[in-house]
């Protein structure tokens, strides 16, 4: 049995399984570990810098594999101009750049102040380091091996769909640099952490804020009675 078969045959399953059992499992026992634990009233000036980056950052990153992961052929059209090929190109550089910059504040701000290191698990440092990784790999991929968004979508997507229909086909992954191999590696590995760490909370995200009324909020203090002193 190959390595290839080990890390993108069977551990894909393997790390698919953890996420969901433990998901489940965390949810029925412990529910209210549901959450980010915020740590905004400890420290907030550079959870901003960090938090804000982070998360527009990578939700432009996940988008885009998403769109070319549903949309294979529309993808490769789409780049057939090299015009549109180089705006998606360096969108996703842009992206991937933003998340490491979000990403480097955050580990700053968790290992470097004393008050968030004590509310910070071995599990909280072993997700940032592996997400540092998985980012560093990806902006290193975006620099190094061009036009990403193409090979992704005729290489990794129909590796990925075989997994989903339990037909796994390795034909293609296992002529891809290991640079790749490592990211695609990287991403099951945060996908088997993800239950077990207070990341678990973007599985529950009310989506239902985005499309709720807005709240009405009504100021009841007297500014006529409310004296500085």
């Amino acid at each position: 049995m190959s390595l290839d078969v080990v890390l993108f045959q069977i551990f894909p399953y393997v790390a698919v399984t953890i996420a969901l059992v433990e998901s489940i499992r965390r949810y029925r026992q412990k529910s209210f570990s549901y959450s980010s634990l915020s740590s905004q009233f400890l420290e907030s000036d550079q959870l901003f810098v960090g938090s804000v980056p982070w998360h527009y950052g990578i939700l432009l990153v996940l988008t885009g594999h998403l769109v070319a992961f549903l949309f294979p052929q529309q993808a490769l059209a789409w780049n057939s101009v090299p015009v549109r090929l180089y705006i998606l190109e360096i969108t996703a550089l842009a992206g991937g750049l933003v998340v490491f910059i979000g990403l480097i504040n955050l580990v700053i701000r968790r290992l470097g102040r004393a008050r968030i290191r004590a509310v910070t698990s071995p599990m909280d440092v072993i997700l940032l380091a592996v997400l540092l990784i998985q980012v560093s790999l990806g902006v290193y991929i975006a620099m190094n091996l061009r036009w990403g968004s193409s090979w992704y979508a005729a290489v990794l997507v129909p590796y990925l769909r075989s997994l989903f229909v339990l037909q796994p086909d390795l034909s293609l992954l296992t002529l891809m640099p290991w640079m790749v191999k490592l990211h695609v590696l990287g991403a099951f590995i945060f996908l088997a952490l993800l239950p077990f760490s207070r990341l678990v909370h973007l599985l529950v995200v009310p989506w239902q804020y985005l499309w709720r009324p807005p709240q009405v909020v009504i100021w009841n203090r007297d500014p006529k009675r409310s004296t500085i002193r």
